[in-house]
């Protein structure tokens, strides 16, 4: 046994079915973790699992909309019914919709449906895992996984995308409170900021020209991320290996902050 082997965990992971959250899926199943995928649409789930059926970890879908808590805590009942415990929860999932119109012009229900979604979604997974990981801990098995996917746009000014940015810096607050509160359950809490990453969310703005021209020159490694690239930060938050390392915000970017 390795200090990252995850046999025996359990992790679900929110917009897993695509991006960013399949590549954290992908890995963490590659290490014997069992995962649940939870997201909105069944035939992504199920596209999904099926591309993770060689890997030692099992995998379980649900259909869960994160921004309703009954959906939530439905698939949070279904999941530990199926596995008998959640020892990892990465809230994953989440809308963009930058780039349209100006802060002025901005709607109400704009503003409404981001963070229903990316912040909202987050409080209501973390909260459906928390409190079977603390009911855990006080049954004596204390062991607890919180991590959400946050963004760079919560750290540098993105024009015409102020809402998703509110939305993310928001989460980097809430795993750091999370992070002090639940230490003494055995429980961390942490953020991952994404640098441009392929996926779903990106694709029509990577498909632009002069987005690439622009951008590419500020990553020093010269490529876009992939959701492979978030599967070593995933497995190292689930295991042991993590236990003392929580309330922080890793950024996972190829070097784009630092250039």
């Amino acid at each position: 046994m390795t200090i990252f082997d995850l046999s025996g965990r359990v992790a679900v992971i929110t917009g897993g079915n695509g991006g960013i959250g399949l590549g954290i899926a992908q890995a963490l199943a590659g290490q014997g973790c069992n995962v649940s995928i939870w997201g909105r649409n069944a035939d992504k789930n199920k596209a999904a699992a099926a591309s993770m059926a060689g890997l030692s970890g099992k995998v379980d879908t649900r259909v869960c909309d994160v921004t309703d808590p009954a959906s939530v805590n439905a698939a949070m009942k279904a999941t530990l019914d199926t596995f008998g415990r959640v020892d990892g929860c990465f809230a994953n999932a989440g809308i963009g919709g930058g780039g349209r119109r100006s802060f002025i012009e901005r709607t109400e229900e704009e503003w409404r449906t981001m963070f229903a979604t990316n912040l909202d979604g987050v409080f209501h997974a973390f909260q459906a895992a928390a409190k079977h990981m603390t009911e855990r801990a006080n049954a004596g098995d204390p062991f607890g996984r919180l991590v959400a996917t946050s963004s760079l746009a919560s750290i540098f000014g993105t024009a015409r995308n102020e809402h998703y940015a509110a939305t993310k810096a928001a989460i980097n607050a809430l795993v750091r409170a999370l992070g002090v509160e639940l230490a003494r359950h055995g429980v961390t809490a942490n953020a991952i900021l994404p640098g441009w990453i392929k996926s779903d969310m990106t694709a029509g703005i990577m498909a632009n020209d002069k987005f690439v021209a622009n951008v590419m020159p500020r990553i020093p490694m010269r490529r876009f991320g992939e959701p492979s690239d978030f599967g070593g930060i995933a497995v190292y938050l689930m295991s042991k290996a993590s236990s003392y390392h929580t309330a922080d915000t890793f950024v996972i970017d190829g070097g784009y902050t630092a250039f």
